[in-house]
């Protein structure tokens, strides 16, 4: 027995070893680029192969390959992807979901090229470069570079300079470091390791351009358990799953959790992948992903026509031809759920392939006649009723959805989509002896493909209703900014679980589509890789065009069955490492690279900008204004901004008098991050119908009262209250509902949307039931006319605030929070903006304004607050407080 511990100990250090030079890679690159390097299971699949080229075809020596391979060939690797492919994106602005995207892409393109190279087949005869039975030397390896590594971090000169371009990358490069030669340097080492990894797994697995990659990007699990920082940490947890995975093949249960005990067993560090992924709330500061603020591109005219002649071509194919198009319109309804999911919904999702499979299983089992409870049913019934047992699953990946984003939601994808592949598309006890076939009366392939059509269309319909409409607009307003959405009241939570549940549903029906037009159950065609592969296609593409899905599909099936198998991920991989420079797609590359003709104004445009010009000339000067700025200024109001003509005619949404409307109040408030005291016992309160401003140094508390008073944030102890009220604990879009709209210091729209709908999604989430709510908050500020139907990615930041500020007022708040309303304005449009936040509160509305210009504060509050340190230390009018900070300032 103890002869069997020992063995299975060295086998478990091994195996160890080898997850903790993943770990200790994947670290090293994370902090010192900020990227989570998905692609460095296929680098490592890519080292092992040459080595196998370089020994085992060509008879070079053992070293002499190992040389070439991890010491030349690896690194080159890592340097060529950081100057050519992540360089770029940082220089670009360093988009989180860009360069996400890439490091996918990077990955897809590795495999489809070594699938091109070496073929899709298995190979058993990899080179040894450390021996099974002595797992010391490889022990002793990973030990030297962990030690080194934190040894260099900790106390050389490249370690500081590295923990400086990780703190502030731009503030370190200001400091005379080379922040490119850091970068450089971490992605060398990083693709290092990975090589190493593959060439010491490659002689114990099948090497395969699908399975080893898969394999090495499993052991995330260790960099993600050590929070992408501590390197002792990564190998302490890969050594202990290594060897509890080794010494847990010992045991053999019985009874009906035998399979699924003995399937855990063998797949520890998958387990350990998914308690990492979804127990631990993020893995870095890094985790949120931006989103690309352009506008959507339009789809060019006639090509829908195009679309629909191109998917009925193949009803005249015949044979081979026409029984490999059976496969495209069903992967086109697999590719729409990642448009919903992804395009419209802004999450990232990275197992869409499980879903996909998971429909494809229950209906091979429903037909079956072996799902547990049920009895044997149709093809068709069998898969709608599959669509409807899978689309609940859609949880599995929602519900972490609601407190994860961007990195750390696409790993929590990512491994939901590897443990459902590895516990159930792999195990024996769901999958044996099972077959599928095709309805009754749809046995052929061009009838098959013909029902096929019929539900492609149906999705697209269901795709369609939610991209359209106010559910449309909400998940749109939620993929741009979720904050921003959130502040106006959509219910953030409750959409994601609409986009994973709508986005499993459709999975599933695509997948079950699939496996009735191939007549069996394939697990391989629904593993995590496949997974990858289908979201960057689905990217590139275009993530929100339906048409772009349907394209990555015919693109998918037709490339790979007309050449060698990996053309397809090859070309979606280039693809996808260029998504940096063209993130609309191929729509927005084709745009940017014709050839821009200078504008010019028609005849009918010249007459009328002469008349315009004649008017302006003989319009009579204005009655000015004493209180504003403008009119201080001298300036004369024909050269004004047009919102400020519209403060003067127009009237703010009406709404009940200053007496009936709650006061929102704080008792006590503080706030604690890490240790610190933003607030310290606030006590405030911002009555109807009254202007109230609050003023300070930056890092005074301000923000942080401002986030408690919005919802976005949750203070450690205290109470806010809207009249008799307690709000503390209620998220950002409840309160909205309630009547608290708020707008942002860095500006929230939603700029895939246009000026009307940004601002009908406030109305459409809001309390109002007001259908004329939207034209008039338009009118207010000037938005009306040809503006209105203009994308905001391509207005002005001035236009923009004023959009926001409609958006808030569309729904009629009782409160409205202001954070820093005047930055980006102009004098013209800061007065204009002015006299309409004097206008709300004469109507009662309740306005806390955050500032820090004190001219708009002496003019328009009615009170004012200083903080400073987390605490309110002055009150009152505005006058008399400023006078007294000038005195004290004086007085210093």
């Amino acid at each position: 027995m103890s002869s069997l511990t020992y063995d299975l100990t060295l086998a478990g250090l091994s195996v160890g070893s080898a997850a903790a030079l993943t770990g200790v890679g994947l670290i090293v690159t994370y902090r010192a680029t900020g990227v989570l390097n998905f692609a460095h299971g296929a680098i490592a699949m890519v080292c092992a192969y040459v080595l196998r080229q370089c020994v085992v075809e060509w008879g070079w020596p053992l070293w002499a390959g190992a040389v070439v391979t991890l010491l030349i060939l690896a690194p080159v690797m890592g340097v060529v992807l950081e100057r050519f492919v992540f360089r770029p994106l940082s220089v670009l602005g360093s988009d989180p979901a860009q360069t996400l995207v890439a490091s996918i892409g990077v990955f897809v393109l590795l495999v489809g090229g070594a699938a091109l190279l070496w073929g899709q087949g298995a190979r058993d005869d990899a080179p040894e470069l450390v021996s099974a039975e002595d797992p010391w030397g490889q022990l002793a390896v990973v030990l030297v570079l962990a030690a080194g590594v934190g040894a260099v971090i900790r106390w050389t000169r490249f370690g500081r300079e590295l923990r400086a371009v990780v703190d502030d990358r731009g503030l370190a490069v200001l400091g005379g470091i080379d922040a490119d030669r850091v970068a450089a340097a971490g992605w060398a080492f990083g693709a290092f390791t990975a090589g190493l990894t593959g060439v010491l797994l490659a002689p114990f697995v099948r090497l395969d351009p699908y399975g080893l990659p898969l394999l090495v990007m499993e052991v995330v699990a260790v960099a993600v358990a050590a929070r992408m920082r501590s390197l002792l940490v990564a190998v302490v947890v890969a050594l202990g799953v290594g060897v509890a995975q080794s010494q847990l093949t010992r045991l053999h249960p019985s009874g009906r959790g035998e399979p699924l005990l003995q399937a855990v067993g063998a797949n520890l560090f998958v387990v350990a992948l998914l308690v990492a992924c979804l127990a631990l709330p993020r893995i870095g500061a890094r985790d949120a992903l931006s989103r690309t603020a352009t506008a959507r591109v339009p789809t060019p005219q006639g090509a829908w026509i195009v679309a629909v002649i191109l998917f009925l071509i193949p009803l005249g194919f015949a044979g081979s031809d026409l029984h490999t198009s059976v496969q495209v319109p069903a992967l086109g309804v697999v590719l729409l759920s990642l448009v919903v999911v992804t395009g419209r919904g802004g999450q990232i999702s990275l197992g869409q392939a499980a879903y996909a499979g998971l429909g494809a299983l229950f209906t091979a089992l429903l037909a079956a006649g072996r799902f547990p409870g049920l009895p044997r049913l149709p093809e068709l019934a069998a898969l709608a009723l599959a669509v409807v047992l899978v689309a609940p699953l859609g949880l599995l990946t929602g519900w972490p959805a609601i407190t994860r984003r961007g990195l750390a939601l696409a790993l929590a994808t990512f491994a939901v989509g590897v443990g459902v592949s590895r516990f159930v598309f792999a195990q024996p006890y769901a999958t044996s002896g099972l077959s599928l076939d095709r309805p009754a009366g749809f046995e052929g392939d061009r009838a098959y493909y013909v029902l096929e059509l019929t539900l492609l269309t149906l999705a697209l319909l269901a795709t369609h209703a939610l991209r359209r409409g106010r559910t449309g607009r909400a998940l749109a307003a939620m993929r741009d900014h979720e904050s921003g959405a959130s502040a106006a009241g959509v219910r953030v939570p409750a959409l994601k679980l609409l986009a994973f549940v709508a986005g499993a549903a459709l999975a599933a029906l695509g997948g079950g589509m699939l496996g009735m037009g191939l007549r069996a159950f394939d697990p391989t065609a629904y593993d995590p890789v496949r997974g990858l592969l289908w979201f960057a296609a689905v990217v590139v593409l275009g993530a929100d065009s339906t048409l772009g899905a349907l394209t990555a599909a015919a693109l998918l099936v037709g490339l790979d069955a007309g050449a060698r198998g990996g053309v397809a991920a090859a070309l979606v991989g280039v693809l996808a490492v260029l998504v940096g420079r063209f993130p609309g797609g191929p729509y927005e590359a084709v745009r940017r690279l014709r050839p821009r003709r200078a504008a010019g104004l028609t005849a009918t445009g010249l007459g009328a900008r002469r008349r315009l010009q004649r008017a302006l000339r003989t319009a009579a000067p204005p009655t000015t204004d004493p209180g504003s700025r403008a009119a201080a200024s001298g300036t004369p109001r024909q050269n004004q901004h047009p919102a400020l003509h519209a403060a003067d005619s127009a009237s703010p949404p009406p709404g009940p008098p200053a007496a009936g409307r709650a006061v929102l109040t704080t008792h006590h408030l503080q706030a604690r991050y890490d240790g610190f005291t933003a607030l310290d016992g606030v006590d405030l309160t911002v009555p109807p119908g009254r202007i109230t401003a609050i003023i300070g140094p930056n890092g005074a508390g301000k923000t942080t009262l401002f986030h408690c008073l919005a919802g976005t944030v949750r203070p450690s102890r205290g109470r806010v209250r809207y009249g008799d009220r307690d709000i503390t604990r209620l998220p950002a879009h409840a309160r909205t509902r309630l009547g608290i709209a708020r707008t942002f210091q860095q500006l929230a729209v939603f700029p895939t949307l246009t000026v009307a709908e940004n601002v009908r999604v406030g109305a459409e989430q809001g309390r109002t039931t007001d259908p004329a709510a939207v034209d008039r908050a338009l009118r207010l500020f000037a938005l009306d006319g040809p503006l209105r139907d203009a994308p905001a990615a391509d207005l002005p930041t001035g236009t923009l605030r004023r959009v926001e500020l409609a958006r808030a007022l569309a729904g009629t708040p009782s409160v409205l929070l202001l954070d820093e309303p005047a930055a980006g304005l102009d004098t013209a449009e800061v007065t204009a903006l002015a006299r309409i936040l004097r206008a709300l509160a004469a109507d009662g509305t309740a306005l806390l304004v955050v500032e820090h210009d004190l001219d708009l504060v002496a003019g328009l509050a009615d009170v004012v607050h200083v903080m400073t340190a987390g605490r309110i230390i002055a009150s009152g009018p505005p006058a008399d407080v400023l006078e007294t900070l000038d005195a004290r300032e004086t007085a210093v």
